[in-house]
């Protein structure tokens, strides 16, 4: 039987290190003074890597080890960087449970609104190149979006009123347009109608139709938002929108621009709309966790997905891209170098402050911001033990990302799971963070 999990050399170590175990305390003579100054100068003294203390590291080899075991998760990939070392690469569990295929480091996975990140940074290196402000309308690009119109609730049901203003740049970067997936009850039949919503899986799937993405993207502006522009924090379209903007402001399609301008000069060379036919093997297989333990998802939409048989048309700037860890991971060090990485600047530093600095007030939460792409960190405490400063999201199957720019931290988490229904991302994000010995930044 192939082996469930790979673990990097020194986590091994400690794993074997914290089997030695002695007798019960109960068992022992209470400690001299002597022996505990000994004990306190040992654990001062104990290995560490990067600030990490190694033996507090290996709780996270436990924890997936226990997730796999318990069917709480079918695999997983971690890593975490620190000053752009790596402090922990872990695959855990499967990647594929049914084929008996054991996960690995370079597995590739669906990694949904992940991809929101680098479409922002696309349509930012548009406007870097004088080719769109944040203050231009939506409906240069895409005419449908030149008188919008929001449902909003009356006394008796819904009434569809004119936008108050023009829908701009800024405000899909922000989530701030008012436009949703088109799940909500007040618009739900329409988006529905019109082949989004409820009918393109839970709202944000588009792989699976055979037009382009621009043709989709126009049918949403005839479409009824949820909230007027600017007035709230609406989750939903806005970065495939900012996809089709990216293909008609640059000539190429979305995947060649980010091909050519961000993922091959980073040398990301597992990220891909579409999974070369040739490399099935290495996508992660969907599982689902509604029962209590994971089961293999249903093919489709709302499931395993048509990343690598399917038309290859509708290239999803808002949640279309598979990746690796480390693939990741690379995008996520240029963001933390402001926008340079390995001799290259991919975005200015100015520009990176922007995307990751809170640009919508209160509108996302009073210790949680969103800047021009990435959720950010208000306040000490608001985003588990993440120091304020930190950006970063998540993607509907369970993927994860977090940038600690105060400790140098890159945290990236793996993992293939629709509806997720586990907490470990938090948890392993926790175990992270308690294993850092020299913590520069403690709020």
């Amino acid at each position: 039987m192939p082996r469930l999990s790979t673990v990097v050399p020194w986590c091994v170590c400690a794993l074997l290190n914290g089997l030695l175990v002695g007798p019960p305390a109960s068992a022992q003579p209470p400690a001299s003074p002597a022996q505990v100054g000994a004990r306190a100068r040992a654990r001062a003294s104990a290995p560490l890597r990067h600030g990490f203390a190694v033996d507090r590291l290996a709780r996270l080899d436990s924890l997936l080890e226990a997730a796999v075991a318990q069917e709480e998760i079918g695999g997983a990939v971690v890593l975490v960087l620190r000053d752009d070392a790596v402090v922990y690469e872990r695959a855990a569990g499967w990647s594929d449970r049914e084929a008996r295929r054991p996960m690995t480091t370079d597995a590739v996975f669906r990694i949904a609104s992940q991809s929101k990140a680098l479409t922002s940074a696309a349509v930012m290196m548009l406007i870097e190149d004088g080719r769109l402000t944040l203050n231009t309308p939506v409906s240069r690009y895409l005419p449908s979006f030149a008188r919008t119109t929001v449902a909003m609730r009356t006394d008796t049901g819904v009434a569809l009123v004119p936008a108050k203003r023009a829908i701009t740049i800024r405000d899909l970067l922000t989530h701030t347009a008012g436009i949703s997936y088109g799940t909500e009850p007040s618009v739900r039949a329409a988006y529905e109608a019109a082949g989004l919503g409820p009918a393109a899986g839970l709202g944000w799937y588009t792989a699976d139709k055979t037009e382009p993405l621009c043709t989709t993207m126009d049918r949403v502006g005839t479409l009824p938002f949820v909230a007027q522009p600017g007035e709230q924090w609406v989750y939903g379209y806005n970065t495939d929108l900012l996809g089709c903007i990216v293909e008609r402001v640059s000539g190429l399609s979305l995947d060649a621009f980010l091909r050519t301008r961000l993922t091959q000069p980073l040398g990301m060379r597992d990220t891909h709309f579409f999974l070369p036919v040739s490399q099935r093997e290495r996508l992660v297989t969907v599982y689902s966790r509604d029962t209590g333990r994971v089961k293999r998802a249903p093919d489709g939409a709302r499931g395993q997905g048509h990343y690598v048989d399917g038309p290859r048309t509708n290239m999803s700037g808002g949640a279309g891209l598979v990746s690796t860890a480390r693939d990741y991971a690379r995008f996520l060090q240029m963001i933390a170098h402001h926008g340079q990485w390995d001799g290259r600047q991919y975005l200015a530093p100015h520009t990176v402050a922007l995307m990751t600095t809170n640009q919508v007030g209160t509108l996302h939460g009073t210790t949680l911001g969103f800047g021009l792409g990435f959720e950010t960190t208000e306040q000490y405490g608001a985003n588990g033990w993440a120091s304020r400063g930190t950006f970063g999201w998540a993607g509907a199957y369970g993927s994860n990302y977090k940038v600690d720019p105060a400790e140098g931290l890159i945290i990236v988490v793996m993992i293939n799971q629709l509806p997720s229904g586990t907490d470990i991302v938090g948890r392993l994000q926790t175990l992270v963070y308690s294993a850092l010995r020299d913590a520069r930044a403690v709020r």
